[in-house]
């Protein structure tokens, strides 16, 4: 291929480009009309409220902290997804509790995550993995009958639906990144939704420092606002800078996409048929695809192939190294995890964003089958 193939990247035009520069003009950077704007069009298309912050992390982290999730307490959530979803738990003080996933979806395992639920346990967090939801209504059903939050890491997923209806618009809570390389982006950012009105009340002043009025301010008298604080806080707002990115990549969505759903079915359709390949059996009519994970079978070189590859231009990733696998959050002393031990290993991410194009999927998928062992 004459042209550099990238695994991940970020997919801008000039709308995006003029957008930004229509916010330095005007010289108000920080959260403002655009951020405005951009929530609403979130809240039209989740129909229910939206409040946008910093980064798919701080969404988690802020989500966490509105639901009371503090220390003493446990989250359950897969041990297969980015250290963010970890990082997020453990900034409330409560323990992330790594979870065995499904060996067909890469979601969280509900039937393992029930084994590991303890008095402790305050939350569970499923991540939808590369764009799907897996058992998300078992999960529910798990959290229901236990009293706990459920706090969707949604990163992947803008775009999907379940049954019809969009991920973020049901449930409980849906947090959502729009980082440089996600379904649509902002630049960074991330948006919390949910229909409970009083946590998102609460999200809205964490986000700002948890300051809240006390007076607004009469310039005509000479007045000044006055303010108090009377809680935790974070400067985890949006910037009107990444929001002007979000709404025209917002109304991009549909043509970005479908661009995804198709090269996702291309791919399906060059390597759906190597037995020595595992493909998550993702529905595109309804699972918009972040990223194209395949398992390789167990006879095979994975190293070898990556390293083919890679000297013919192809970028391969493993998304994700294992959470329990770090020294921070290893689980040395609980119950193994043994899908994720054998997936990982075996675990090859195929580049996979807008730009991409067919022929080059094709390209891609023809330099696997040819560096496998029938």
């Amino acid at each position: 291929m004459t042209k550099e193939i990238r695994l991940a990247k970020s997919c801008i035009g000039e709308r995006e480009k003029q957008a930004v520069l229509a916010v330095l003009d005007h010289e108000f950077l920080g959260m403002g009309a655009e951020v405005n704007e951009f929530e609403l069009l979130l809240k039209q298309f989740f129909s229910r409220p939206s409040i946008c912050v910093i980064n798919g992390t701080a969404a988690l982290h802020l989500a966490l902290e509105a639901c009371g999730v503090g220390v003493g307490d446990e989250v359950l959530l897969p041990s297969l997804t980015y250290v963010a979803s970890f990082q997020a738990v453990a900034a409330t003080g409560a323990t992330p509790v790594a979870c065995d996933i499904d060996p067909i979806f890469y979601t969280l395992d509900p039937s393992d995550a029930e084994l590991r639920i303890t008095s402790r346990t305050k939350a569970i967090m499923p991540v939808h993995y590369a764009g799907g939801v897996g058992s998300l209504r078992e999960i529910y059903q798990l959290a229901e009958s236990n009293g706990l939050r459920v706090i969707e890491d949604a990163a992947h997923a803008f775009g999907t639906t379940l049954d019809g209806n969009r991920v973020g618009s049901f449930g409980d809570i849906a947090c959502f990144s729009f980082d440089g390389i996600k379904n649509i982006t902002s630049g960074e950012g991330g948006c919390i939704t949910s229909a409970d009105d009083d946590l998102l009340d609460k999200i809205s002043r964490y986000r700002s420092l948890g300051i809240s009025t006390r007076r607004e301010a009469d310039l005509t008298a000479g007045i000044l606002p006055d303010f108090d604080v009377c809680e935790k806080g974070w400067r985890y707002h949006m910037s009107n800078v990444m929001a002007a990115i979000g709404i025209q990549q917002f109304h991009r969505r549909s043509e970005l996409a479908d661009t995804r759903r198709e090269l996702a079915k291309a791919y399906d359709g060059w390597l759906g048929g190597a037995e020595t390949i595992s493909l998550i059996p993702n529905n595109y009519n309804e699972v918009v695809p972040f990223m194209y994970p395949i398992k390789i079978a167990e006879d095979q070189d994975v190293s070898a192939l990556r390293a083919s590859l890679h000297a013919d231009g192809i970028p391969t990733g493993a998304q994700y190294q294992p959470n329990h696998s770090y020294e921070l959050f290893s689980i040395s002393g609980q119950s193994p995890l043994p899908v994720i031990e054998n997936l990982y290993p075996r675990l090859v991410t195929l580049p996979l964003h807008p730009d991409l194009t067919i022929n080059e999927v094709e390209y891609i998928s023809k330099k696997i089958l040819a560096n496998l062992r029938n």
